[in-house]
Order: C-alpha cells, then structure tokens, then sequence
C-alpha cells in the first residue's frame, strides 16, 4: 500500500516579504558565513512607515536580541543539490545540506539572530538598527521574532565539527593602503577600517584556499562599505594592498584568485 504524501497538495507556498536590508554588504563573497563574527558590521531593517507596521513593531524595543528569517534572494544554484561541501571542513568533504548551514537549500530561508540597537522612525521609514549580521543588501525579510533566552538559549547543545568559531587570520594594512582609506573616507574611517578587517580576518576565501598562502602574485578582491578592496595572503597574515572608492556605475567585481 503507497504511504500517502501529506503534502500534495501543496504544490507551492506563497510569502510576502515584510521588509529588506540595508547592509554595507553589496556581493556575496566576504559575507561572514555566520551571523555574529563581524560584530562591527552594521546594517538596518527597513520597514514602509505605515500604521500597519508601526504597530506591528510595538514592543520590539524591549528586547537585545532577534531573529530575522531572511530570503536568501542573491544565489545562483541553478538546482538542489543534497550534499554539499562546507568550508569549515576544507571544501573537500561532503555532508547533507541539513546537516549544514549552506545557502543551496531547497527553499532559500535563512535564519540569524543579530542584536538589535535602536528602533528609529523617520517620515518615510521605520528602521530596526542591528549588527553583526550576515545579509545581502537588499535582502528581503520574511519575519522577525524577538530572541527569548529562557526558550532559546540551550547550553548544553553540540554541535560536532562546528563546535568553535575558525581561527582568526591576522589582518595588516599597507601604507598605501591606509592612505587611500584615509582620503577615501575623511570620516569615520577608523569605523570602516575595523569592518573591512574583521571580514578579512574571517577568510573569506574558498574552503580550498583557507588557511593557506597565496600564490605569487595571488591578490583577491572584495566590495564592502562603498570600497573596493584588494588584499593577499603571504606568511599566514592577509595583507590590504590597495582600495579605491565604488563609482555608482561600476560593476560588482568577482573575486580574482
């Protein structure tokens, strides 16, 4: 006897965004992999300023912590695949994608709990103040739910091969570098500075590639806060080379290995 599938007739579910992100992330390559590793990245909920949302938002102030359930609306996997190589493991291991927290997932959702700093109401917005997350600009927000430590904290839990965060990689700025940054940015620099270094330091590089020198030569490049950024790999420190300000009108750059 076929056992019978509960959710035939299901065929699709529709969701309707609540809000998007304004994040200094502008591309995919150098998001941290989770949320909470760049705590000094900043970002913001962006609701309409309507009475509907106003009130739906009442109270949220009285929390530290959410959690947003996100679309994961930038990925270019063309189809699900159920096994998937996490970098944590080098980039050469297979694991199912329940077992990871890898974007190719059958119904792109992604999940964060970040802090939340201020709640902030202009003429034309209602905006919730986080850092510390791991969102594409522009990504649409499906709900948010206030963090509840007595419910969702679990001390006890484990977590096999991802027990402990990566080992931090050591971030130095070449002079040229600096200077260039410094000019770029007349201020708030330090602020920006401390953003591009704690990405770096996460390695965002292939799972391949982590922990490993570059070959000579070997720059990669990254677009964040308004900047192009170059930087490189040599003696187990990445090494900012050069930046430039972002013209409106150039291109996303790809990652140059």
């Amino acid at each position: 006897m076929p056992i019978p599938d509960p959710f035939a007739h299901l065929d699709t579910v529709s969701l309707t965004p609540i809000a998007y992100i304004r994040s200094c992330y502008p591309e995919r390559f150098g998001i941290p992999r989770q949320a909470g590793l760049v705590e000094s990245a900043k970002a913001a909920i962006v609701f309409p300023n309507t009475d509907l949302h106003w009130h739906s938002l009442r109270g949220i102030e009285s929390f530290s912590h959410i959690w947003v359930i996100f679309l994961l609306h930038g990925q270019s996997f063309t189809k699900f695949r159920p096994l998937v190589r996490p970098p944590r493991l080098g980039g050469n291991k297979s694991m199912g994608v329940y077992a990871t927290r890898s974007p190719n997932r059958p119904n792109q959702i992604g999940l964060s709990a970040v802090p939340l700093d201020q709640v902030e109401q202009t003429s034309e917005e209602i905006l919730l103040h986080i850092h510390g997350g791991d969102f594409l600009d522009g990504t649409p927000v499906l709900d948010i739910k206030p963090y509840v430590p007595y419910a969702d904290a679990i001390p006890s839990a484990t977590s096999a091969w991802a027990d402990d965060a990566d080992p931090l990689l050591p971030v130095v700025w070449s002079p040229e570098a600096m200077a260039s940054l410094t000019s770029a940015l007349t201020r708030d620099f330090q602020e920006t500075q401390q953003v591009i270094s704690e990405v770096i330091a996460q390695d965002p590089r292939p799972g391949y590639e982590r922990r490993k020198d570059g070959q000579a030569g070997q720059e990669w490049n990254m677009r964040l806060a308004g900047l192009d950024i170059f930087w490189k790999v040599e003696a187990g420190t990445a090494i900012v080379t050069r930046l430039f300000p972002v013209s409106s009108s150039d291109p996303i750059p790809k990652p140059q290995p």
